[in-house]
């Protein structure tokens, strides 16, 4: 394994190593405003939420690593306390690539970029029309991280208005995670699509006590077959299996074919039951699939 120390590393090759890895990162698409009027919009993929009550966004215009310069955004909001936080899908990620050109300032990256403005409900700066999601935002405070090349600097936005484009909902109202089509940023020029084909579910542990993959049976544990997740699901379950649970999985065709075929050779019956099992967990029946592992 590599191993690095950040102190030895150059912000060229920091930032290298670091976007590569700490992947794939949501896009702040930031519009904000002057003092004089003069409206920015740029693109920001060190960001996320934060916080929920109050609802918080975070995103961080670093000072540039070529130069150490600052850019258009953060000037923008130490002077107007407000902006807007516009999602980027697929459809718009030309046109939100090509905003973040740098610009000289006073050049508007809307029209640049050829985005809509619409004017906002509470902040100064413009919202862009075509992004699917659009957050109003007071900037409650900005942390500089540092004064060197490619230094953060944290701006804490507050939402305060959502808007949301009615086509992406589903029909309970609800933010269709298939339907917004969202991008994430990658290292160097890499981007990613959230697509159907991509998506995939986990059902998440807080609803209930999983056992723990400590208390399944060594064999099981030290599979050569099972993989971490498959062992994460199988982990996941609240209660181990009774024997009468255990014995009756013997009466499926698909484990009475394996059991046949492999009478005299443990090594190999091992081998096919937990491959029958991790069949039935990439279809989601992760009870079976425990019963399976434990004849």
């Amino acid at each position: 394994m590599l191993t690095l120390k950040t102190e030895d590393l150059t912000a060229v090759q920091l930032q290298d190593y670091l976007q590569y890895a700490i992947a794939p990162r949501p896009i702040c698409f930031a519009s904000t405003i002057d003092a004089d009027g003069n409206v920015n919009l740029s693109p920001f993929s060190f960001f996320n939420m934060f916080s929920t009550k109050p609802p918080i966004c975070i995103f961080s215009p670093a000072r540039r690593v070529r130069d150490n310069t600052t850019k258009h955004t953060l000037e923008n909001v130490l002077q107007v306390k407000e902006c807007v936080i516009n999602i980027v899908n697929y459809d718009m990620v030309q046109q939100m690539s090509l905003a973040s050109t740098e610009y000289a300032k006073g050049i508007n990256e809307f029209e640049k970029a050829g985005f809509t403005m619409v004017k906002s409900d509470i902040v100064k700066p413009p919202r862009v029309a075509e992004a699917p999601v659009q957050f109003e935002c007071v900037i409650n405070e900005v942390i500089p991280l540092g004064d060197t090349n490619g230094s953060g600097n944290l701006i804490l936005a507050e939402i305060k208005l959502i808007h949301i484009n009615e086509n992406i909902l589903d029909d309970k109202g609800k933010i269709d995670q298939q339907k917004i089509d969202l991008v994430a940023r990658l290292g160097g020029d890499w981007y990613c699509r959230v697509t159907a084909d991509n998506l995939f579910k986990v059902t998440k542990p807080l609803a209930k006590l999983g056992i723990g993959v400590d208390s399944l049976p060594q064999s099981v544990r030290f599979s050569k077959v099972l993989n971490g997740n498959d062992l994460g699901m199988l982990g996941n379950v609240e209660n181990l299996p009774s024997d009468e649970e255990i014995d009756l999985v013997n009466l499926l065709p698909e484990v009475k074919e394996v059991l046949d075929a492999t009478i005299g050779d443990a090594t190999n019956r091992e081998r096919e039951l937990h491959e029958l099992a991790q069949a039935f967990l990439h279809r989601g029946d992760v009870e079976l699939a425990l019963k399976i592992v434990l004849l």
